[in-house]
Order: C-alpha cells, then structure tokens, then sequence
C-alpha cells in the first residue's frame, strides 16, 4: 500500500456502516456514518455502487484506497473472504488482505479476513473485532483480556499480539429478540441502563442460575408485583451481560478486561467488571479502529 496516500478505512457491518479518512499517523481527516449495512446494500451486485456511493458523499476522489472489514466480507457481503487462523499475529493482517475481485474496484479496494478458533471440535470465528484487536496491540495492548461488546460480545486472550483463545456471547442480538418478542417484550420499554435493575441481573447471574430460568423470572417478578416492571429490561441486560462475565470473569481474575465500546455500553461493561472484581480500563473505538488503519498505510 503506497505510504504518501491517505487511505478510507470502513467498519461495514450488518446494519451499519462506518467510514474513516486515515492519514499515516492515525488521525482522522473525515468520517461518515449510514445505515448501509449488509442488508441494506440488495444483494452482492450492489456492494460496489453502494461503495462508490459512499465516497461521494465523502467528497472523495474514487481512486482513494480503500481497506473494508465486517461482514463486507462474509458469505452474505460482497465477497466472501476466508478466514485465518488465530495462531496469525495480529500484525501481519496487512499481509492478508484480500483484493475485491469486482473490475471496477479491483487494485483499490480490499477486505480485512477474519479469525476463526479451533478447540478439539468446537470453533469459534470473528468478523470486524480483528481489525479493532490490531489497533489496540498497535496502542500497546498486547496481552491480557480485551472485550468487544456488542451484538455478538467477543472475550479475547492476547499473547504478545496473537490470540490465545476467544469466545463469542451473542449478548446484543438476544437482547433484541427478547425486545421484539415473546412474553418478555411487553415489558421491555423501560430504561435498560437502570441502575438497581441492571445491579439485579448482574446478582443473578454470578449465582450461575440457569439463563433461561432467569430470564422467566424477570416476567415473573413483574406479573407477581414483587419486581418493578420499568426495570425489566435492565435487568435482562444485567443477566446476559452478567452471563458473559459469570463465564469468563475467573480466567481474567488477576489480569483485569480492556474494553473497546462505545461509551455508554462500555459504562455497562465497566460496571459488570465492578461487580466481578475485575480492573478494567476503557478503550475508545474511534482511536483503536483509525489507528488500525494506518496500519494498512505503514505495510
């Protein structure tokens, strides 16, 4: 990648997507945010006028490089880009990337691979978080816990830049569907930040109480009047969230989380850390996300 360019890096998710202009050093020159996720986009046909699209309302020349991570490059994005494997150092995903294949972007666009986790039998993969983990490594973190909450939370091992190990906790999505239906979603609208109701999902959950009993108890305690329905949904919150940490907190014991979110989910996270008896120090997304990119500019 030519070094006296600037370069546009894009967090293309599922429903969203984000865009950076990334200089050498990291800084941010412009960003841009739409709905324009994967779904949004109508097919894999559409992903290149969906991307020239974007670069105009950025006002940028077409010829910018551009470097995508997220599920741009899943099975269902514009092209699907296999995965490594984990024992490969974070820092050499520049050497990784994979050239989009479309001859109207072909030399100026590329996509970030994935990581997929082997245990004996049982994998575990990731998306998008890769390219948040090379940033933080670039920033000094190197080893420990770091936690990328969201729709799918990932907890994951760092050793002297290569991931150890990671799970997946498909915290955000199960908060939606709990939202939208079933007997739950009635008494969702309340603030999922309360204080007392989300301390109450975190109580529940570090008795390691079987989830789906939990979460029936939350209706129950509203219907038997022995629960406040307003904080019904905070304390659905506080027992996924506090699922994530009843199941990783002890392998952290000692080593504490480094959180990468955004401010407000991060907040929850450090809280839930509190409560565990984890340290836990907050990471911002934008820097950890455009210092990543630069990395792509410097290989």
């Amino acid at each position: 990648m030519p070094v006296n360019k600037n370069i546009v890096g894009i967090d293309w998710g599922t429903s969203n997507r984000r865009a950076y202009l990334i200089d050498q050093s990291g800084a941010c020159l412009a960003e841009h945010e739409d709905g324009q996720g994967m779904l949004a986009v109508g097919g894999r046909d559409q992903f290149g006028a969906s991307l020239a699209g974007l670069l105009d309302a950025m006002q940028l020349p077409a010829d910018v490089p551009v470097i995508m991570s997220g599920m741009v490059g899943s099975a269902s994005g514009w092209q699907e880009v296999d995965y490594l494997d984990a024992s490969v150092p974070l820092t050499q995903l520049p050497q990784h990337l994979a050239a989009v294949t479309d001859p109207a972007w072909a030399g100026r666009a590329t996509i970030v691979p994935g990581y997929v986790y082997r245990n004996g039998a049982s994998s575990d993969v990731m998306r998008g978080e890769e390219t948040q983990l090379l940033g933080a490594v670039a920033l000094g973190h190197r080893d420990g816990w770091l936690v990328l909450p969201g729709t799918h939370s990932k907890w994951v091992l760092l050793r002297d830049g290569v991931i150890q190990s990671f799970a997946t906790y498909m915290t955000g999505e199960l908060f939606s569907m709990l939202s939208k239906g079933g007997t739950l979603s009635s008494m969702m609208g309340g603030d999922s930040a309360d204080a007392d109701g989300f301390a109450t999902g975190l109580n529940q959950a570090a008795r390691n109480e079987p989830l789906s009993n939990s979460l029936f108890r939350v209706r129950a305690g509203v219907v038997s009047r022995a629960a406040p329905a307003q904080q019904a949904a905070a304390t659905v919150s506080g027992l996924l969230i506090g699922a994530e940490f009843a199941a990783a907190a002890r392998a952290a014991e000692g080593q504490g989380i480094a959180v990468i979110g955004s401010p407000a989910l991060a907040a929850r996270y450090a809280l839930a850390a509190q409560h565990f008896g984890l340290n836990c120090t907050v990471l911002d997304p934008h820097a950890v996300y455009c210092t990543a990119i630069s990395q792509f500019l410097k290989a």
